[in-house]
């Protein structure tokens, strides 16, 4: 095994994160958990774990999960940055408020670089480091629905794509993981919001959300355990040679490749067809037009 590293993970507290910081611990990591929920960061210090408090949108608990880090690792800081701190929004882009939109990019974009602001000037003073992103293959295809969670994605691919180039002279890589539809609390936040807009029944997309939260709940079986995308963030966290992405599972790599070669209007019109856009309901009386 490649010698035992410091490894930061956020959104520790559940679903993929807090299986990748139970995976890298069970490798023999040194792993610090971080997230928001403080019985959930109990629980991640009864399994073993060292665990700190840390809201990604906010600088001033950042800046304090640093200064705890500093601290228990004596100054040295971290090897490994694991960016997992995210949720999805789900809903039609005209009807999202743009309190939601803030938030969602407050968390899965600004969170994620300034944290990486935070611990990467002592992997680059060293000359050592890794940063492995937690993306998602909805960064590089886009389904209805899903606009803003997909913009954040794509964003954080880019950002990712700048910085692995930026640090290459330092030292320091950086890594971006593609998780596919996998079991964890995502879901459930996310169909929280599409329950959420489809709860209005003045929306003219009523009707499609509705039939979107019982295909949500159809889809489940499929869902896979987080098992590959622990070994795809470790084998970033690890190899000599990391890859610039990861997909997992890796079948998932098929998507993005399939809509790269299908005519545009033909997936427009499978999704239109899957979610029911394409013969949308009448409109209720108070939104349509004389």
């Amino acid at each position: 095994m490649a010698r035992s590293l410091v490894i930061l993970v956020t959104g520790a507290t559940a679903g993929i994160g807090k299986a990748a910081a139970l995976h890298l611990k069970a490798r023999g990591h040194r792993v610090i958990g971080a997230g928001r929920n403080e019985k959930a960061l109990a629980e991640l210090r009864t399994a073993g774990l060292e665990a700190v408090a840390l809201d990604v949108t906010r600088q001033a608990s950042i800046d304090a999960a640093k200064t705890e880090i500093d601290r228990i690792t004596d100054g040295y800081g971290i090897d490994v940055l694991v960016n997992n701190a995210g949720y999805g929004l789900a809903g039609p882009l005209e009807m999202l408020s743009d309190a939601d939109v803030r938030a969602q990019f407050d968390t899965n974009v600004f969170g994620l670089l300034a944290v990486t602001r935070a611990f990467l000037p002592a992997m680059r003073d060293r000359r050592s480091g890794r940063i492995v992103n937690v993306s998602s293959v909805g960064g590089r295809m886009t389904f209805p629905l899903g606009g803003a969670y997909h913009a954040t994605k794509y964003a954080v691919e880019a950002m990712s794509d700048a910085l692995r180039m930026e640090l290459r002279g330092f030292g320091v890589k950086v890594s971006v993981i593609e998780p596919g539809y996998i079991k964890s609390d995502f879901t459930a936040t996310t169909m929280g919001y599409v329950q959420k807009y489809a709860a209005a029944p003045s929306s003219p997309y009523a009707s499609v959300l509705a039939r979107v939260v019982d295909a949500g709940q159809g889809a489940e079986k499929f869902a896979v355990g987080p098992e590959s995308v622990c070994r795809a963030i470790e084998s970033a966290s690890v190899s000599r040679w990391p890859r610039a992405r990861y997909v997992a599972p890796f079948y998932n790599a098929m998507g993005p490749v399939l809509m790269a070669l299908v005519p545009t209007f033909v997936t427009d019109w499978f999704f239109g067809l899957v979610t029911g856009l394409s013969k949308p309901a009448a409109l209720p009386a108070s939104t349509a037009t004389a």
